[in-house]
């Protein structure tokens, strides 16, 4: 589970519809409050507490790449439960060190600008 910080145009196809897939896990997790176990205490999802704004918007980034790519999407967020601070500031990794991850994935990050 990772939400990435660096910008989505980085992101391979795969790692960029995973993302967007985990963020609706995550925004779930912390908007309908069914935070009980599992992914609820994963430190991903931990950062986001009280950042529903920011996470808003990363979907709205994500949102951006998928239209520039051309990809459809089905799923917006409900924008009244994008409350809390609208940055993160919070990294598991730093950005440079997401890159750095990106960059030894067998993928196509970083190939496609």
């Amino acid at each position: 589970m990772r939400i990435w910080d660096i910008h989505p145009k980085h992101l391979c196809r795969k790692h960029l519809l995973a993302e967007h897939r985990e963020l609706h896990g995550i925004w779930n997790i912390l908007t309908k409050h069914k935070g009980k176990g599992g992914y609820s205490l994963h430190p991903e999802t931990l950062r986001w507490i009280n950042k529903q704004k920011a996470l808003y918007l990363r979907h709205e980034e994500l949102i951006k790449e998928f239209e520039r790519r051309e990809y459809k999407h089905y799923s917006p967020l409900n924008k009244r439960f994008a409350t809390g601070s609208e940055s993160q500031k919070i990294f598991i990794n730093t950005k440079k060190e997401q890159k750095i991850i990106l960059k030894n994935k067998s993928c196509e990050c970083f190939s496609h600008l």
